[in-house]
């Protein structure tokens, strides 16, 4: 009897933390206050991974990627933000955000040319197990023309 309340206890918890994870409103803005530009090149932490390349048309890029992005699914574009998309996980839907910019030199070493950043963060928890690096690189390979990896 204990044991059938305990599983049924862990089931309920992982029903409503599933619901909760899919209907909680993202707080984008918090999530953009985050952001740091580096400088080009590929950029990793625990929870992320950032790409800025150096372009001579970043917006051309930027349009392209957005159909790449577009076209993911489980990927949707986020309300009232350019330029920022969430992406969300197949079994318990834990939504990740990617933000895509393009234009001039934003980054806090300077001195650049036009660029494109694209960043992908896990909005709950401190790692991402590498999907953002995977899903932005797949992106990029798309973009550049080649196989994704996926």
């Amino acid at each position: 009897m204990i044991l059938k309340s305990i599983v049924l206890g862990a089931l309920g918890l992982a029903v409503a933390g599933s619901v909760f994870v899919r209907l909680a409103p993202i707080d984008l803005p918090l999530i953009q206050s985050y952001l740091y530009a580096f400088g080009p090149g590929n950029h990793e932490w625990r929870n992320g991974y950032q790409v800025v390349r150096e372009l001579e048309d970043p917006i051309a890029a930027y349009e392209a990627l957005d159909a790449i992005i577009m076209a993911t699914p489980r990927t949707t574009r986020a309300e009232g933000v350019q330029g920022a998309y969430v992406t969300r996980s197949v079994l318990w839907g834990f939504p990740d955000v990617t933000t895509l910019y393009a234009g001039p030199d934003n980054t806090i070493d300077g001195g650049h040319g036009p660029m494109l950043r694209i960043e992908g963060r896990a909005v709950y928890g401190v790692s991402d197990m590498g999907v953002n690096k995977t899903r932005i690189t797949d992106w990029l390979a798309q973009l550049d023309g080649d196989t994704p990896t996926q």
